[in-house]
């Protein structure tokens, strides 16, 4: 399939990459320096930040959610205003990095920055920003895309625009150390199915990124495991690269993308405040199984190559290749069904509801997932 292809993000990553904040911002500019609930107070980052920004101007704003809310980051676009600040430097994982992008697009939007997570409004101007990431899963800090969250209705909406892409990312594996293993198994998991999303769909005979994409599932499940005991540098360095080459638009490029369990799994988060990534395990196995003739090839492909199944007929390949990528949640910490959250039949006809209000009724890269059919997948996972 024809593509254009490119990705403005400067990398640095490694050790002691945060020092490199102090040339890579310019001194002229004021920056916001916008973070979650605190954390990099307690593990390091927050001060190797204030030392390297130590000429700059800064203004901080903190309390961006896991799942960033409109309600929340509106109140940053207020002091962005007010203080004249013309610069965003996102400290987090992704919902921080999400909640900054949007924060530079609604910072210059003229009318109602809720327009453009509900009514797709185009963004047309952003205040530059950049990332120092602490928790690699969404692969935001080198993406133009957003997903933001509006308390008050228990809505879930993406959003996109070149002008939101991030300038540069500081990628330090050694930030993964103090992370609790709940977001160790979120961003393993996460990055798993973004990947899962660009290559389970149907063949363009893309071989560059097949087998691209087939790298990086291989190299989460060797090393996804190992985050949580092993302490090497090499294994945190593998997964958080991992995770950025999930969703930088290289492996996405010239090839059909899926997303209907990403659709799916933000309407769940949205009702009942699981973790993105919790609800990415949920979903997925039984999407997998529902779409099976859809994404027969791929399936196969899929079963071979990463798990090396070859025996047997096509139908049983594809179920262990489905009970491999389960146990594969299960080995990482993330648990699978709606029951293991205490959520149970309530759960399917709420969702289904969700999805026909956001008009989520033809999903997938062939737009074959049918409310009907979320609604299968949503019971089977129970």
């Amino acid at each position: 399939m024809n593509f254009s292809y490119q990705n403005q993000t400067a990398i640095h990553f490694g050790q002691g990459q945060i020092a490199k904040l102090a040339k890579s911002i310019d001194k002229q500019h004021k920056v916001l320096l916008a973070y979650g609930g605190g954390s990099i107070k307690s593990n390091g980052v927050y001060q190797q930040v204030l030392t390297a920004l130590k000429d700059h101007a800064i203004v901080e704003f903190s309390g961006i959610e896991p799942n960033p809310s409109y309600e929340t980051t509106m109140k940053a676009v207020e002091l962005v205003k007010e203080e004249n600040v013309d610069f965003i430097l996102a400290v987090g994982g992704g919902s921080v990095v999400d909640g900054c992008k949007f924060i530079a697009a609604a910072a210059k939007f003229d009318g109602e920055p809720w327009d453009i997570l509900a009514k797709n409004a185009p963004v047309n101007a952003a205040i530059p920003l950049g990332v120092v990431l602490t928790l690699p899963a969404t692969g935001s800090e080198s993406n133009s895309f957003a997903v933001v969250s509006k308390l008050s209705t228990k809505d879930k909406f993406a959003f996109g625009s070149p002008y939101v892409h991030p300038l540069f990312a500081v990628l330090d594996p050694d930030v993964m150390k103090s992370l609790p293993d709940r977001q160790l198994t979120n961003g393993i998991v996460d990055a798993f199915v973004h990947i899962m999303e660009q290559y389970l769909t149907y063949s363009v005979n893309a071989k560059v990124q097949d087998r691209f994409a087939e790298g990086l599932l291989l190299t989460l499940i060797e090393e996804g495991p190992k985050v949580f005991s092993a302490n090497d540098d090499e294994v945190r360095a593998n997964v958080m690269w991992s995770a950025t080459m999930a969703l930088n638009g290289l492996i996405g490029a010239g090839v059909p993308q899926d997303w209907s369990t990403h659709g799916i799994g933000h309407e769940i988060t949205a009702l009942y405040g699981l973790d993105h990534a919790q609800t990415l395990a949920i979903i997925l196995p039984r999407m997998m199984s529902e779409m099976r003739k859809e994404k027969q090839d791929k399936l196969v492909q899929y079963a071979a190559r990463i798990w090396g199944i070859t025996e047997g007929d096509i139908d049983k390949k594809i179920d262990q290749a489905i009970e491999k990528t389960e146990s594969f949640f299960h080995a990482v910490g993330m648990k699978t069904r709606f029951a293991d959250y205490n959520l149970n039949e309530e759960v399917v006809d709420a969702l289904v509801a969700q999805l026909e209000r956001h008009n989520q009724t033809a999903m997938g890269e062939r737009q074959a997932v049918t409310l009907e059919r979320s609604k299968r997948i949503i019971r089977a996972s129970l």
